[in-house]
């Protein structure tokens, strides 16, 4: 756990620090914002920010954004002060925490964060074969390519091999190669000298140097424009990189993990994945399985998630009546166990009895989880007749029309996620992006981007 701590916390800074420390985290104190900006753009990433509420929290979290540098933060503030915290929360703050600081609510905070970072949760056979195989491949240098449909927890995976490795107590950086778009992904992978081209305001290390010691996840990886494949290729084979703007090479010692939701073999016959990258990459392959050939998983999982939501929201928690445990089971998640996070979430706030019970079970359109059994999908597809099964009428529209329609209703479905919407419409990640761009000056309104979080699996 790596924690940078923006401010003096007037005063209280020493025992915070000292509780963090204890509890086995790796801390930097920096006095300002952009001192701790300047911080991050040298390479010296971390897990978790806190900060103090007297300084600009909105101006920390929207130039984390601006930078793309995905960090949670928290804030800090002496005493309750109520009208601080709603300020910090609104400002994009994930927490507050008042000081004096409590070594059990900073222990818990950090916890979490690590928590969420790489454990791995599994009672099913099929997934503890894959759990045992990443086990003994952990310790070896060679580069992974972890598969799997969307929302199997591909990056929990990694993160596991991470802690598994000898590489464990050295940085592990992510980069999400579909979120990033292409102008912009080579400056975040390989970093820039100032003034390399507009908006380069100062040098900015990139995910390699960053990752420099430890392992560098690059996620959903067929996303990436063929073009920058040959320089990563060259990175990954010559352990070295150009900064952009750079007059000379720079030395890297990472261990490279990749995802994706793709066939890249396919894509490697389309011609938009290079085969030699596809061979450096590939050297071991972890296949996650999908949740419904993991039926041992959902009870457990379903479990988990409501005891965790229970305690965020500050609910009694409920245990999970039978019926419900066995529509859980036959439902077909397509979105995998991040879906089945997001309906356990929704069910802890909507139970009221003893228990929660099928019918406080809902999918993303209200529906009932019962609505979807034997129909092979989680969410009915608007314009659909439940009772007979119809097809929508399509008679008299275009296939524009119809096309559109479909994007919009399967982005609502997905709640924004524009990576799960792209996998169930079978295409990329660029052309959903193009599309939703050519509604958006159309006029048409788009649902916002989510990408969600990153579940364990």
């Amino acid at each position: 756990m790596r924690l940078i701590i923006f401010g003096t916390l007037n005063g209280q800074i020493g025992a915070a620090t000292r509780i963090a420390l204890q509890r086995g985290a790796k801390v930097i104190q920096v006095e300002d914002i952009e001192q701790g900006l300047n911080t991050l753009r040298t390479g010296r990433g971390a897990d978790l920010a806190m900060i103090d509420v007297s300084l600009d929290v909105k101006y920390l979290v929207e130039s984390l954004k601006n930078e793309r540098i995905n960090l949670p933060v928290v804030a800090c503030g002496i005493g309750n002060d109520a009208r601080a915290a709603v300020a910090a929360i609104r400002a994009g703050a994930k927490e507050y925490l008042p000081l004096p600081p409590e070594a059990d609510l900073i222990a818990a905070v950090l916890e979490a964060v690590a928590e969420e970072s790489h454990q791995m949760l599994f009672r099913d056979p099929a997934m503890g074969q894959v759990v045992k195989l990443a086990e003994q491949i952990a310790p070896s240098p060679a580069s992974i390519m972890i598969t799997g449909e969307s929302g199997t927890g591909k990056e929990v995976m990694a993160r596991f091999i991470h802690m598994k490795s000898p590489r464990a107590d050295r940085p592990f950086v992510s980069v999400n190669c579909a979120a990033i778009p292409d102008t912009l992904l080579e400056s975040e992978l390989f970093g820039h000298e100032k003034g390399a081209f507009t908006g380069a305001v100062a040098r900015r290390l990139g995910k390699f140097e960053e990752a420099n010691g430890g392992t560098l996840l690059l996620d959903e990886i067929s996303e990436m424009d063929v073009r920058l494949q040959a320089k990563l290729l060259r990175a990954i084979q010559e352990r070295e990189i150009d900064r952009i703007g750079g007059s000379k090479p720079v030395k890297v010692d990472i261990r490279v993990i990749a995802t994706s939701n793709r066939n890249l073999a396919d894509e490697v016959a389309r011609g938009t994945f290079r085969e030699d990258l596809l061979f450096r990459l590939n050297v071991v392959n972890i296949k996650l399985p999908p949740l419904r050939q993991r039926p041992a998983d959902i009870e457990m999982l379903s479990q988990h998630f409501v005891k965790k939501y229970a305690a965020a929201n500050g609910v009694a928690e409920r245990p999970l009546s039978a019926p419900t445990i066995e529509a859980l089971r036959l439902a077909p998640w397509r979105g995998n166990v991040r879906e089945l996070e997001n309906t356990m979430h929704r069910a802890v706030l909507l139970a009221l009895g003893s228990q929660i019970e099928l019918a406080d079970i809902r999918l993303p359109d209200g529906s009932a989880l019962t609505d979807s059994l034997g129909r092979g999908t989680v969410a009915s597809e608007p314009g659909t007749d439940d009772a007979a099964g119809a097809s929508p009428n399509l008679v008299g529209r275009t296939v524009a029309d119809v096309e559109r329609d479909l994007i919009i209703d399967t982005l609502k479905h997905c709640l924004g996620n524009r990576t799960h919407a792209a996998t169930i419409l079978g295409i990329s990640i660029r052309t959903l992006r193009n599309k939703l761009k050519q509604y958006s000056d159309e006029g048409l309104a788009v649902p916002a981007a989510n990408e969600g979080t990153r579940v364990t699996a």
